[in-house]
Parts: C-alpha cells; sequence; structure tokens
C-alpha cells in the first residue's frame, strides 16, 4: 500500500469474492468480481436485494465487458448466489465498456429493464455500432490517431495500433438494450425497501451515476472515487476541445454532505471508508500534477511531451490512449484557466506554453 491508502479503512481486508461468488457487504447488498482483458484486470459489480411491483428479486449494478468467461461466471452467480429469486432490473453507472458490456444480455436473459442516465445510454448505443470509412478500416480508430497526432504523438507503432482499435467498443459491447429508464441526478429509489439517492458526476464519463442509500450509509461510486487509482480523466477525439478536469474535481463535492463513516464501493479495488480523505487526495493529486504540467510549460510542449511528467512508467497501447487523454485534459485544464496558451505549428500540432 502506499501512503495514501494507509489512510484509508478496508473492512474486509484482503479478502475478495472467488470466481462465480459473491460476499455480503451490507445488508442486501452483495459484492462480486469479473475479469477484465486489460492491466486493470477486474471490476466490482454488485448485487442489490429488491422488491419490484410485487415481485422479489435482484437490482444489478454494471455488468462487467461481453466475452464468454465473463458470462459463463454471470452464469454461475445467477446458478447460484440469487437464491433462485430473478433479475428485476440492471443499473449501470456509466457507458464504458466494462460497466455495460453485458447490459443488453443480463436485460434479455431475465426480461428485466435497463436504468441509466440519458447520455451515456446514447452514446453506448451510438458507439456500439461498429464504424467503418470507405476504405472499410475503422472510422473510430482513424479519428483517434488523428486526434492524438494533432497532439504530438508521432511512435508509428502506437499510431498503428490505435487505427486497429476503431471497434474496440462494439466488440466489448455488442449491443445495447433499444429501451432504457432514465435516470438523474437528485432523483431516488426505492430499492428493495431502501432509499437509493442518485448522484450525477462529470468528467471521467457523459453523465455518470452513483448510488447512495443514508440508512445503509453506502455509497456505490462506480469509477468516480477509486481507492487505490486516480480516475481517467481524458479529452478523446469525439470532444477534442473538452475541459473535463474541473468537471471531475467540482463533481466530488456532491460528496461532501455524506455521512464520515460511509462505505464506499468502487469498481476497482477493494471497499473502503474514509470517502472525504479519499476526495482530499483527488484534489491535492491532480493540484499537484497542475503545477508540474505548468512547470513543464516554459517551453512549448505537446500532449505527448507532457506523458513522462505524468505517467513514470512504461505504458502498453491501452494504457498509452488514456494516458494522452490525461495529459490533454491537465493542458486543457490550465489552458482554459489562462495559465497556458495553445499554439498551432505549421506540422499540424498543438503545443502549450505558459501564458
Amino acid at each position: 500500500m502506499n501512503a495514501n491508502e494507509l489512510k484509508l479503512e478496508y473492512p474486509w481486508q484482503d479478502s475478495l469474492p472467488e470466481a462465480g461468488k459473491t460476499i455480503a457487504v451490507a445488508d442486501g447488498v452483495r459484492w462480486l468480481r469479473m475479469p477484465l482483458p486489460f492491466a486493470l484486470d477486474h471490476i466490482n459489480l454488485w448485487l442489490l436485494r429488491d422488491e419490484i411491483d410485487g415481485r422479489q428479486g435482484w437490482t444489478v449494478v454494471d455488468t462487467g465487458v461481453a466475452r464468454p468467461e465473463v458470462k459463463e461466471l454471470w452464469n454461475q452467480i445467477f446458478e447460484r448466489e440469487l437464491e433462485g429469486l430473478p433479475v428485476l432490473r440492471v443499473l449501470v453507472t456509466h457507458m464504458h465498456p466494462d460497466h455495460v458490456g453485458l447490459a443488453d444480455w443480463i436485460c434479455k436473459r431475465w426480461q428485466a429493464p435497463l436504468w441509466m442516465s440519458m447520455t451515456d445510454y446514447v452514446l453506448a448505443r451510438l458507439w456500439s455500432e461498429p464504424s467503418t470509412d470507405e476504405s472499410g478500416q475503422g472510422a473510430n480508430g482513424l479519428a483517434a490517431e488523428a486526434h492524438f497526432v494533432r497532439h504530438g504523438l508521432q511512435d508509428e507503432t502506437a499510431r498503428q495500433q490505435i487505427r486497429a482499435r476503431g471497434n474496440y467498443f462494439p466488440t466489448l459491447v455488442p449491443s445495447v438494450p433499444t429501451r432504457f429508464r432514465r435516470l438523474m441526478h437528485g432523483d431516488r429509489i426505492d430499492i428493495g425497501g431502501r432509499d437509493w439517492q442518485i448522484i450525477v458526476g462529470y468528467g471521467h464519463a457523459p453523465e455518470h451515476l452513483s448510488l447512495y442509500s443514508e440508512s445503509l450509509r453506502v455509497l456505490i461510486s462506480g469509477d468516480m472515487l477509486l481507492p487505490r487509482i486516480s480516475t481517467n480523466i481524458s479529452v478523446f477525439e469525439h470532444e477534442p476541445e473538452a475541459n473535463p478536469l474541473p468537471l471531475y474535481l467540482n463533481s466530488l463535492r456532491e460528496y461532501d454532505p455524506l455521512e464520515t463513516d460511509t462505505l464506499v464501493l468502487p469498481s476497482h479495488g477493494k471497499p473502503f471508508k474514509g470517502m472525504h480523505e479519499r476526495v482530499r487526495q483527488q484534489w491535492e493529486h491532480h493540484a499537484e500534477r497542475l503545477e508540474e504540467v505548468l512547470a513543464a510549460c516554459h517551453q512549448p510542449q505537446t500532449a505527448a511531451d507532457i506523458l513522462p511528467v505524468l505517467f513514470r512508467r512504461q505504458l502498453d497501447t491501452h494504457q498509452l490512449t488514456f494516458a494522452m487523454g490525461e495529459a490533454l485534459a491537465h493542458l486543457h485544464a490550465l489552458y482554459f484557466d489562462g495559465k497556458l496558451k495553445r499554439l498551432l505549428g505549421e506540422d499540424g500540432v498543438y503545443r502549450f506554453v505558459q501564458a
């Protein structure tokens, strides 16, 4: 553990759910984990005991990616962990593949509705459709490559790999339900006789949902608050002028009124207590990174030039795309705050320098 982790409390310490099994973490709340094909190799998912229209069952929160091994683990969960009861609804925190990938499969399996924010639902539907240009290449991959090249990425191998990932999203999210129930900030849902409040956050995803139960003192934080790693905040090709970092940090203020002893159920890492401390750590972490980026821009820098400032390790292609996006998010935060100027060179590459 690093020094910041030591300031958090992990009620289950090193205990983790076994494959195809769950651990009870609160009354009517069960924790399961599914594998991911990335360096971040797992996602936490949640089962909430529920009753809808007189039917007993479960609400599933997030789903994992659409891979055969994940479906098989879900089938084990359905057989062993639901007490013979059905899934009544699927609630997805946001549109990233590890959260929405199997939503359509689970919804169809149980004839259960999808509950989600409007923005993330629409974007997931859009991106789940394979996208090609007239040459048959993945148009999304070409757009991503062009975006990162504009910000200094020159390595040809990396460029080829980014192009090849053009249809990455639909391979992990092959379909999304054609209907859904919209959730918005401040909504309150009765889940199993308990009131859960919807808290919307921005910056990591377009309209990310967290769920808070005051009676249980439990926050299902999704990706907005993680115990060990910082949530990825990126500028990607679909919104090249975005300024997501202030959106993210200001969204964390929504957790300020929650009880100090709240149990946080994150999508990655272990359940923990110390929510307000972790929010403070996130603000401090990004303030330090912004100072480092600002100092590095005493002479013109591209987002690619900033990578060694923010990341002091070797990055694979999956990590590189997020790292480039995050470097650009920090540059944009300083640029839109007037601390950096942006220059467009004759080579078509953007560089940032102190204002």
